[in-house]
């Protein structure tokens, strides 16, 4: 985000960012300042709602709601600069197109303009050199009038190709922009994107939807024994069956180093339990191979915490339930899944 302040706003609202900071007993890193700056300056309406939604309902604001936010309003990566980029491109070019037609357009009326006065011009021939006179006048209109058409479909024509291939490159960069490179999940911004969408459809249609976070166990022990390439292969193979195991408008996305989630729409709690399990089941069944030497290192397991999503909460509360879920799952030993309560609702029992 691009800040215009002069000297004596930007203090103020640096003032009131560090003060608001300290009253919520925030870590003041560059990220949390630059939101609480942004929230005061007014130059986000979404960041200033989603803060005074937390405020009314009076949830505490915390360094990760903070974080969360951030990633969510502000932070830009490389991939949707470069969309950007091409988004302006794209106007740029559009913007030099039609000033091409506007430039024939008025060729166009001064050309029209000399025909109509080549019969005023006719009614006066005294004699042959007169009649040349206008008849050279005319072709070298014509010639000149043919020329810029000729300008105009070569222009067309070369920003013609270059829409079309920055709508390719577009189309490209926006599906590298949501997915994570590593595994080839939906990347974090992707999740963000599609939960807010679920919960809000999930208010409308009065349904349910559940949340599954999944974190593979002891994956630490992975890189510190055998390699971060193990560990990623590791990644990639938990990644590879999330996406297996899903199916329809569920989407897997990775949320965070071994830390993976999964959106489950039109499903309840017990149902979400029965995903997670079945993960789970396929992801023990599976066994780590060193691709280099083909010797059998170790099996992997995963932990699941599921949650229905309430309509009197938000999103943050939904992940942290989840999250809450999941804790419970490695405190009571792991490759296990354990299920949040649903405010509000009798539970089933739980998973184990």
């Amino acid at each position: 985000m691009e800040y215009s302040h002069d000297k004596k706003e930007a203090a103020k609202l640096s003032k009131s960012a560090f003060d608001r900071i300290q009253k919520e007993d925030l870590v003041c890193t560059p990220d949390i300042f630059e939101l609480w700056y942004v929230y005061y300056s007014g130059q986000s309406p979404e960041i200033a709602r989603a803060i005074d939604v937390l405020v009314s309902n009076q949830q505490q604001i915390t360094d990760r709601r903070c974080i969360e936010l951030y990633e969510r309003y502000l932070s830009e990566s490389p991939q949707e600069e470069a969309v950007r980029r091409a988004g302006d491109q794209i106007n740029s070019t559009i913007q030099s197109m039609s000033g091409a037609v506007r430039d024939v357009r008025t060729a166009t009326h001064d050309y029209s303009g000399k025909l109509g006065g080549v019969s005023e011009r006719m009614m006066n021939v005294k004699n042959a050199d007169d009649l040349k006179g206008i008849l050279d006048d005319v072709m070298s209109d014509t010639a000149g009038m043919l020329e810029q058409n000729k300008r105009l479909e070569e222009q067309l024509d070369q920003s013609s190709h270059i829409m079309e291939e920055l709508q390719r490159d577009l189309e490209s960069v926006r599906k590298e922009a949501r997915t994570d490179a590593l595994t080839g999940l939906a990347n974090r911004k992707a999740f963000d994107s599609e939960i807010d969408r679920v919960a809000s459809d999930t208010k409308h249609r009065g349904a349910a939807f559940s949340l599954l976070m999944v974190d593979i166990d002891h994956f630490k022990g992975f890189n510190d024994n055998f390699g971060h390439q193990i560990g990623d292969q590791v990644l990639r193979l938990v990644a590879r069956t999330l996406t297996d195991g899903v199916k329809g408008r569920d989407m897997a996305a990775r949320y965070g180093g071994e830390e993976f989630a999964i959106i489950l729409p039109d499903t309840p709690l017990h149902a979400a339990v029965i995903v997670g399990e079945s993960l789970r089941k396929a992801i023990a069944g599976k066994e780590v191979v060193n691709r280099n030497t083909g010797e059998k290192l170790s099996r992997i397991t995963i932990s699941v915490g599921a949650a229905e999503f309430t309509v009197e909460e938000d999103i943050t509360d939904l992940i942290e339930r989840a999250d809450a879920a999941l804790y419970t799952a490695k405190h009571n030993g792991r490759n296990q899944v354990a299920a949040a309560p649903t405010p509000g609702k009798k539970q089933k029992k739980d998973a184990q």
